[in-house]
């Protein structure tokens, strides 16, 4: 079993500041698998018409193997303008989902938008087709090139009170969580049929007492849950009775603390 580093301290919302931190992934890991699931961001280049000032654009991108993004963008953008005259760059990469944008995950990337050198174009170009096939239409375009954000440091907040820096180094040697394809449909999944058992859940393994309850958010080791007590709303993390590398694994885990946590009732 691969070890886990522990990013400490680390802050859970409305979580007693007191109670033990609970082995999660690391903030670099989840910036990663973030970025790897997300498809469109803002890119903030540094604008050419007022000098100093930050200019946002809705990017599609696609990441190569260390996780830097790759944009397909025309010559006549004014972000690439931009760039050409300055590739100091800031990538903004949010969570998809429902509920308070404030309270899910989200990264900024800082660094350098270069282009691709002619030797890497290939690779680039069968990655971000991969993504985007429609884009086929226009790649060959002269106008259009590809370019790359070289992160040089990463800020993530994880919703409410998670929050840090992650250096470059520790970003591109992270790895992306292995349920992060099918983190959304167990959390789909738990939420539409499973919300008793969350109480229950949370009851047990949080002393937590709750009328409603949420899984905001899975990975290789738990999960968190939002509830719903009479103190108010209240988050909180619940580990795996071990590892899990699927979903299927998932299920399995989520019925044997289920099962126990029926025979401590």
């Amino acid at each position: 079993m691969p070890t886990t580093e522990i990013n400490s301290p680390r802050k859970h919302a409305y979580t007693d500041p007191g109670a033990p931190q609970l082995p999660e992934p690391t903030y670099a890991e989840r910036v990663r698998t973030l970025v790897s699931l997300s498809t469109i961001a803002t890119l903030s280049t540094v604008s050419l018409k007022r000098a100093g000032y930050p200019f946002g654009s809705l990017m599609p991108y696609a990441i190569d193997g260390s996780g830097r993004p790759i944009f397909l963008i025309s010559n006549m953008a004014m972000h690439t303008q931009n760039l050409q005259a300055d590739p100091r760059a800031s990538l903004f990469v949010g969570q998809a989902g429902e509920g308070d944008p404030l309270g899910t995950a989200r990264a900024t990337l800082v660094g350098d938008v270069l282009p691709i050198s002619d030797e890497e174009i290939g690779d680039a170009r069968e990655i971000y087709l991969s993504r985007y096939e429609n884009s086929r239409s226009w790649v060959g375009f002269k106008d259009f090139g590809f370019y790359r954000l070289h992160p040089l440091d990463i800020y993530y907040v994880g919703g409410f009170g998670v929050m840090g820096w992650v250096t470059a180094e520790d970003y591109t040697s992270a790895k992306i969580d292995p349920l992060a394809e099918s983190a959304p449909r167990i959390l789909g999944h738990m939420n539409a049929d499973h919300i008793s058992a969350m109480i229950l859940l949370a009851k047990v393994h949080a002393e937590l007492y709750a009328t409603e309850a949420t899984m905001t958010a899975v990975d290789r080791l738990g999960f968190h849950l939002r509830l719903k007590t009479a103190e108010g709303m209240k988050g909180t993390r619940i580990n795996f009775l071990r590892e899990v590398q699927t979903a299927d694994e998932t299920r399995k885990v989520l019925v044997e603390m289920v099962r126990a946590a029926e025979e401590k009732i």
